[in-house]
């Protein structure tokens, strides 16, 4: 079975099983997504009923694009601009074409079992992770107002710069 799906402004023909990269979705590597924009669907020669179908897919990882250059110029004009560009990229797997919502993250379930199993090692791992940002918030606050104090320093006392000197007058002519 095929389907046509349209995101991030694009169309792309899917069948299960198949790797396609679309423009970025959010979500981590293992997130089940569902593209519930089907322009059409079929088996076949046979075309089927697009209004409650959804294709399903799971993210198998995000990343960017090759870098596209902007060169920008006018010409006698001595205006010349060079920017680049990565445009983010989401590799997705079509794990199915559908009504009804599948479980598409088999990794996660897994994980979560893993975690259940566990116990109290990976919560205790974890407690510590949250404590370590909380102490160094206020050592950011402590630093915030010396930056202050600096800048009212700077506006008491403006360095001068001393004026220039003056050219010498021209002498007139000597023959005369």
């Amino acid at each position: 079975m095929f389907a046509v799906v349209r995101t991030g402004g694009k169309q792309y023909r899917v069948a299960e099983g198949d790797y396609i990269t679309v423009e970025k979705i959010a979500g981590d590597a293992g997130d089940a997504v569902s593209l519930g924009d089907v322009l059409m669907a079929g088996e076949g020669d046979k075309l089927e009923d697009t209004k409650d179908l959804n294709v399903h897919a799971e993210i198998v990882e995000q990343g960017k694009g090759d870098k596209t250059i902007i060169f920008k110029k006018k010409r006698r004009q001595g205006y010349r601009r060079r920017n680049g560009h990565r445009q983010q990229l989401t590799t997705l797997r079509i794990t199915g074409i559908g009504g009804a919502a599948k479980t598409a993250a088999p990794k996660k379930a897994a994980a979560k079992k893993d975690a259940d199993k566990d116990g109290g090692e990976t919560k205790a791992k974890a407690a510590p992770a949250k404590k370590a940002p909380a102490k160094k918030a206020p050592a950011k606050k402590a630093d915030g107002d010396k930056p202050a104090a600096k800048k009212t320093a700077a506006k008491k006392a403006p360095a001068k710069k001393a004026p220039a000197k003056k050219a010498a007058p021209k002498a007139e002519d000597k023959d005369a």
